[in-house]
């Protein structure tokens, strides 16, 4: 890791986090983890920074779109989405510790994906890459499935449900979450052009990780809707109009059980598609 690099990261995450809260996209313990966070990131690989930087400057901009609307709906809406510590390291926490190996294992440089040069360092990039892959995938999905006009279903049982029911899902938010996938594999293909070297059969082939991504967007996507559908709380608040995730007195219940929040959802699913996209990478690169 070059001093130079680790400057520029804390010069870069500085800015943004100061940015970031400013703008509601982050309250004071979120700034503060992010900045850590994005820190480690550029610091690492500038690959692995634009990675996170994507998903932090799409998802905070698709969530002040429609604010009137999404407060109409959410019971938890908070202006500017305002994200704390907690929900930051739910969605960069896994990716922080496989970069902190990668690191180390490749001696603090940007790699291409070969398994035969090194499966465990191509494991460890592709989880990163389904990581992003998932939580770009389930915020776009998200934020654009509720202003959507489709009719949410439960991905279970595939019966209309209000908006705002964990488990929901529209067409408009699936091909969403696929687009937010290839969002990021498009990144880590172009910035990877100007920070990687690699044989010309080698680089040809990091171009498969648009698709794969866009799969692994898509995966995470239904796996959180599958787990929000299973083990998180959903029910029809009267009083408040609002579909709320604890049950109450007032509250009819629509789906799910009161086992995991909404940042344990995240943080299985993007658990589960890191392992799966790794695994890929093993058989793809």
């Amino acid at each position: 890791m070059e001093i130079q690099q680790l400057v520029v990261a804390v010069i870069i995450s500085s800015l943004i986090a100061i940015r970031a809260y400013k703008r509601k996209s982050l309250d004071g313990s979120g700034a503060i983890v992010g900045f850590l966070v994005m820190s480690g990131h550029i610091a690492i690989g500038y690959t692995f920074g634009a990675l996170i930087l994507v998903f932090f400057f799409t998802s905070s901009k698709l969530t002040k779109v429609g604010e009137d609307k999404k407060r109409s709906i959410d019971a938890e809406f908070k202006e500017g989405g305002q994200r704390n510590w907690i929900q930051v390291l739910a969605n960069s926490g896994i990716a922080m510790v496989l970069l902190v190996v990668l690191g180390i294992l490749s001696g603090w440089q940007d790699k291409c994906l070969d398994s035969k040069e090194s499966s465990l360092i191509t494991c460890l990039i592709g989880g990163v890459i389904g990581h992003y892959s998932c939580c770009n995938g389930d915020t776009w999905s998200s934020e654009i499935g509720m202003l959507s006009n489709g009719q949410p279903r439960l991905i279970t049982t595939f019966k209309p449900v209000r908006k705002g029911t964990n488990g929901a899902v529209t067409t408009t938010g699936l091909l969403a979450a696929a687009a937010a996938g290839s969002v990021v594999g498009l990144t880590f293909v172009i910035s990877g052009y100007f920070t990687t070297k690699c044989s010309s059969d080698v680089a040809l082939k990091q171009l498969l990780v648009i698709p794969l991504a866009a799969t692994a967007g898509l995966c995470g996507s239904v796996i959180d809707s599958l787990l929000g559908a299973t083990m998180q709380y959903s029910g029809f608040c009267t009083v408040r109009n609002k579909v709320v995730a604890k049950p109450g007195p007032t509250v009819k219940r629509i789906s799910g059980l009161s086992i995991l929040d909404n940042n344990a959802v995240n943080l299985v699913s993007i658990l589960l598609t890191t392992l799966l996209t790794a695994i890929a990478c093993l058989y793809i690169f």
